[in-house]
């Protein structure tokens, strides 16, 4: 039976960068319909791709839905997981299921990579890329996001074991966050804040055949897994100090 958690992480991931990577592919490809419709869009995708991920990974086997490897850090940190291991084996289908979703995303866009003449688009849809190269900003940029994310999932671990939400209501709030993170803080690097978010797909980027793609920018690869997972451990910080 392959309802378990790893593979519901791995389906909700998938979901996540085939829909988050999709908008991304449809706002900078040539002659998609959605060509130059902007960042408001690009965030609004990403906000409903969190979400969509979060209902498809619970409902396939992971009941904590994390679709993000700083997510599964803060979580092992504040022991909702107990082993190592099981924060190793998510990781891992973590990264499997981006990887999985660009190749989708890339197939759906087939004829479009050719008629795109932009190599950072391309790499855009699969990876994040800073809108300025600054190691160290962007590095802080990466880091504060995480930070806000982790300390709004202690937020809610706090409300909820005081205030119950509504059934089913949790996948619509973490969707509305990563909305408002993204338009707030998204700017700088394109937020990452989800090392599998980035690694998956730029490695995706680096081995599938896309015409005139250019480089993977491997060295800028450290800022969105570190800056995340950094942010994972800063954020348990701040929620131990003033929620638990």
């Amino acid at each position: 039976m392959l309802h378990n958690p790893f593979f519901g992480e791995l389906l909700g991931c998938l979901t996540l960068i085939l829909l988050g990577g999709g908008v991304v592919a449809g706002v900078l490809l040539k002659q998609s319909k959605a060509n130059d419709s902007g960042w408001i869009v690009i965030t609004a995708g990403w906000g409903f791709a969190v979400m969509m991920g979060v209902f498809i990974a619970n409902a396939a086997g992971s009941p904590q839905a994390d679709i993000n490897p700083a997510v599964t850090l803060a979580k092992y940190c504040l022991g909702v997981y107990s082993s190592f291991s099981v924060v190793l084996s998510l990781w891992v289908a973590q990264v499997i299921g981006c990887f999985l979703g660009a190749v989708l995303v890339w197939l759906a866009y087939l004829p479009h990579w050719k008629i795109t003449d932009n190599p950072h688009f391309k790499l855009m849809v699969f990876s994040t890329h800073p809108a300025l190269h600054h190691r160290f900003g962007n590095f802080l940029t990466e880091l504060i996001a995480t930070t806000l994310l982790i300390v709004f999932v202690g937020a809610l671990i706090s409300y909820g074991n005081s205030l119950p939400f509504a059934n089913g209501s949790l996948p619509y709030i973490f969707g509305f966050a990563i909305w408002s993170i993204g338009l707030s803080l998204g700017g700088p690097t394109g937020y990452a804040i989800n090392p599998a978010r980035d690694l998956g797909p730029r490695i995706a980027h680096s081995i599938l055949p896309i015409p005139d793609k250019g480089s993977s920018d491997w060295g800028y690869v450290w800022v969105p897994i570190v800056g995340p997972l950094a942010g994972s451990i800063l954020g348990v910080i701040i929620i131990h100090l003033f929620m638990f």
